[in-house]
């Protein structure tokens, strides 16, 4: 094959679909994108993304702009807390084009079983203070796509599990 039918393959009909794939099954970024959905607030600071993912910050960082250059996620920044020694004030969270994606690959039916992996996972005193710390609020339309319908666990097990 030529470099000008590589090209002309790149530019056919699957080409977005396979930018895409690639872009969301890398490790790192996979592993971001997992954390990100099982967050309660939807939105990470670095420190939080370090944690739960085991990757370095550096590797983090990589990956994080990588989806922001796609259009996946936003930096978001909570004023208040710039300047705050043990409060986090730069967040990372979907955009509107990010939770399209998502949807579209499949990715948000995972909502659940990401919240329930996030909240079984236990956490260091500094990230549960970073979890709990104040952060700016999604676009409307970002918060109402990550929205799902929690079990009520007393009515599954009728109130056996403490």
């Amino acid at each position: 094959m030529s470099e000008t039918d590589t090209g002309a393959a790149d530019a056919g009909p699957f080409a977005e679909q396979q930018r895409l794939f690639k872009l969301l099954s890398q490790d790192t970024r996979h592993l971001i994108i997992q954390e990100l959905l099982g967050h309660p607030a939807h939105l990470m600071s670095l420190a939080e993304l370090e944690y739960m993912t085991g990757k370095s910050q550096a590797a983090i960082k990589d990956q994080l702009e990588t989806l922001i250059d796609a259009g996946l996620l936003a930096r978001y920044t909570y004023d208040p807390s710039e300047g705050t020694r043990d409060l986090p004030s730069q967040f990372y969270g979907f955009t509107e084009r990010g939770v399209e994606v998502l949807h579209d690959y499949k990715y948000l039916r995972g909502l659940p079983v990401a919240r329930a992996l996030y909240e079984n996972t236990r956490k260091t005193e500094k990230i549960e203070r970073h979890e709990s710390a104040p952060r700016p609020e999604l676009p409307d339309a970002v918060a109402e796509a990550l929205e799902f319908d929690e079990p009520d666990l007393e009515a599954v097990d009728g109130g056996t599990n403490p």
